[in-house]
């Protein structure tokens, strides 16, 4: 329909370009025709426009919910510049760290175009270790030093990589591709145990990120949507089986291992919480009240997306967007979300930029806010913390890995 929609409209401006006389002759009489002729383009396609954006089918029927109450940045998050003076590593051709991982001296990041690239800390190394042909987002290291990558685009609909002989000689294994005979449709987020259990979040059932095939518009998407079909997974490489342990969650996203592994947290981004999980939890309902699961910290002043344990207790957020004012009015009004569904990509509503980290312990507490308002690091996913310095992952369009010492941070 919305192929169709632009295709009819070229035809009618078309017959409008050709049907305009341009002569001096005709005077008034050619403006009069051409203000007659927009007239009549406006007059049949705004009709047109207007049942498209009422009637046309949705992917995702958007269901009923009650956003809270933004308390905006006040509090642990009142406005700050804390992060201007950031600090940055050139990474050339390579685009959009999603997620950076530290380990021996290197950092390792997952770009844009498939590749997972490491750089050292200084910037002065950097080569690719793997391209998995789709677009990593989270990964971590098992035991025997392999990369475990949550891929959405791999293969046919995505999944749970294992990367072995890293650089020029990569080979690829797929781990799990489903769960409860469900398509993982939306590979997001992954964390590996000291027992070698793989935890990962499956953001999405209903929105297919490989037949979409951008990220990016897929999360969008969802969000929008307010799905409410994510799920928190478990693979097991002995057994190779997948288990789920938790289900109905609005895009779920970063995952992080508790200081003694035996929780989760698990970033919601569509309703801007913070999960607590039990490890043994099985298939518990984000719409129900079960002990295993809770709430650790909600409301939050934007969308949280990765998470990453870093040093004394501290768990860093980045809050990719702030809090979207037409996504709270819009919750428990399903029919304006569908007609926003059906909007063209750049009209559709989004967060204004804004740089915005932030650090929590295992009780939800928020030790650290970290902002820039003005500054052109924004889209920050995630940040990873070393001994001295804080690296901020990112989607943004500047080819740079941000950064800054951790001294200079009042913890």
């Amino acid at each position: 329909m919305k192929g169709c929609m632009v295709t009819y409209i070229k035809i009618i401006i078309t017959l409008y370009i050709n049907n305009a006389s341009p002569s001096r002759e005709e005077g008034k009489k050619s403006m009069n025709k051409k203000t007659k002729s927009s007239l009549m383009i406006i007059l049949i396609t705004l009709p047109l426009f207007t049942l498209y954006l009422l009637l046309w089918p949705v992917p995702i029927q958007p269901p009923h919910w009650n956003a809270p109450q933004s308390d905006g940045y006040t509090g642990p998050h009142e406005l700050n510049s804390r992060l201007a003076g950031m600090e940055f590593i050139e990474l050339g051709d390579y685009k959009q760290p999603e997620h950076i991982v530290y380990r021996e001296n290197w950092l390792y990041a997952a770009m844009e175009d498939g590749e997972i690239i490491r750089v050292r800390p200084d910037g002065s190394e950097s080569e690719v270790v793997v391209n998995t042909g789709g677009r990593p987002l989270g990964f971590d290291f098992d035991s025997e030093g392999a990369l475990i990558i949550a891929d959405p685009l791999y293969g046919d609909h995505g999944g749970i990589l294992r990367v072995t002989n890293l650089g020029v000689g990569a080979e690829i294994e797929l781990l799990t591709d489903s769960a409860d005979g469900d398509p993982i449709s939306f590979a997001d987020a992954v964390i590996v145990a000291e027992n070698g259990l793989i935890y990962f979040s499956d953001a999405s059932l209903l929105v297919k990120a490989k037949e979409i095939g951008d990220v990016g518009k897929a999360g969008e998407l969802d969000i929008l949507a307010n799905s409410s079909t994510g799920r928190v997974l478990e693979y097991n490489p002995i057994t190779k089986q997948t288990r789920v342990l938790m289900t109905d969650l609005s895009f779920a996203n970063g995952i992080a291992l508790s200081e003694d592994e035996e929780h989760l947290l698990i970033n919601e981004t569509g309703k801007y919480r913070v999960w607590k999980l039990d490890v043994n939890a099985e298939n518990v309902s984000a719409f129900e009240q079960d002990e295993s699961a809770q709430i650790l910290i909600d409301n939050l002043p934007g969308l949280p997306d990765n998470i990453m344990q870093g040093k004394e207790g501290r768990y860093w957020i980045g809050l990719i967007h702030p809090r979207n004012a037409f996504l709270d009015y819009s919750a428990n009004k399903p029919w304006l979300r569908s007609i926003a569904m059906r909007l063209p990509d750049f009209m559709l509503p989004k967060g204004n930029g804004h740089s915005h980290v932030i650090a929590i312990n295992e009780l939800g507490n928020v030790l650290v806010d970290l902002q820039d308002s003005d500054g052109s690091y924004r889209e920050i996913t995630g940040a990873t913390e070393t001994d001295d310095k804080l690296f901020f992952h990112h989607l943004n369009d500047l080819n740079t890995i941000g950064w800054i010492k951790t001294r200079d941070i009042e913890f």
